[in-house]
């Protein structure tokens, strides 16, 4: 099943408008207040004494701002950064030929990091702490290992799965931050940048209309700018107010706080296929006809987050807001309901 349109998982429609709408500078960057100012320090010491910075490990869910951080903390060091993935990289000749490549300072940047094979990780323990990679030459009795320096450097991993992340790996990372929904006013002031970059119009009452439906995550923010800029310009002059932006949601059925069909098919199906719960992660997906991994990652967090769902030892549980919110009225009340 194609994921919905509040997915914060970066799809191909993002990556057009990404770079342009992606804050260069800490400045620039809106939320995450706490990290800014422990990074900020972070930044001009390693600048003071003229170091690479520590390796890096950003985590939380997806969509608030893991590599746009990365490419932030590149730009404030004034170093290039390199990409690449933890499914991308298959073999140690891979990772050893992005490590020798690197200059003095340089950032790796490796997305999905919990995804990286046993064999790479094992190879990555030397270059993180050593700043060494061993590499085999010839086969059998003929092979003999050969050390190779490397630049000091930065690694910045990323993920949303921390916890699948190996003690091992996860320790060697020197500074950890965890990214956390944005509140209500920085998501305002994202779609309000936003608007000005791609020369939209919009006032206060439409901005803070998407911002209040865009589940906390800047990446779903912008999109649903987006799809609201192109109902304006076909039904408003393309001028969005609130009154614009309430009818470009609702014809888009994302609700006033912020689910999609999806989202009411997950409740749905804990409240009138399971009785409420509790039930698994597994059974809910096949349930919808969606992947296990995609209502852990992209919807359970903000159902969470909104009290709608509870995590139990036997799986979970829908609350009496989800029942309030579907117009169900809880077993509770059902119980206390009169019989005639």
């Amino acid at each position: 099943m194609k994921e919905g349109l509040l997915s914060p998982r970066l799809k191909e429609e993002d990556i057009l408008y990404d770079a342009s709408l992606r804050p260069r500078t800490l400045a620039e960057y809106i939320g995450q207040e706490k990290i800014k100012e422990s990074l900020s320090i972070f930044l001009a010491a390693a600048k003071g004494r003229g170091e690479a910075l520590d390796h890096v490990l950003l985590y939380g869910p997806p969509g608030l701002g893991k590599t746009t951080l990365a490419h932030v903390i590149a730009n404030e060091m004034g170093v290039r950064i390199k990409i690449t993935s933890g499914p991308a990289v298959e073999h140690r000749g891979e990772m050893a030929s992005m490590l020798t490549t690197l200059e003095r300072g340089d950032i790796l940047f490796i997305d999905e990091v919990h995804r990286l094979s046993r064999q790479i990780e094992e190879f990555l323990y030397p270059a993180m702490e050593d700043f060494a990679v061993d590499l085999f030459t010839g086969k059998g009795n003929t092979s003999r290992a050969l050390r190779l320096r490397l630049p000091n450097y930065t690694i910045i991993g990323a993920t949303t799965r921390i916890a699948l992340m190996t003690s091992p790996l996860r320790n060697r990372f020197g500074v950890t931050y965890r990214l956390d929904f944005y509140d209500q006013a920085a998501v305002e002031c994202i779609v309000r940048r936003s608007a000005r970059i791609l020369e939209v119009s919009i006032d206060q009452g439409g901005a803070r209309e998407i911002a209040r439906r865009a589940r906390g995550t800047p990446r779903v923010a912008n999109r649903l700018l987006k799809r609201v800029r192109d109902y304006a310009q076909v039904r408003a002059q393309g001028s969005i107010d609130q009154a614009v932006a309430t009818e470009a949601l609702a014809m888009l059925e994302v609700d006033e706080l912020g689910l999609d069909d999806i989202d009411r098919r997950v409740l749905s199906a804990i409240v009138n296929k399971f009785q409420g719960g509790p039930v698994g992660i597994e059974t809910i997906a096949a349930a919808i006809s969606e992947e296990a991994d995609t209502v852990m990652d992209v919807y359970e967090p903000y159902l969470l987050q909104l009290g709608f769902l509870a995590r139990t030892p036997r799986g979970r549980v829908a609350t009496k807001l989800a029942y309030q919110h579907l117009g169900i009225p809880c077993p509770e009340e059902r119980l206390q309901a009169p019989l005639f």
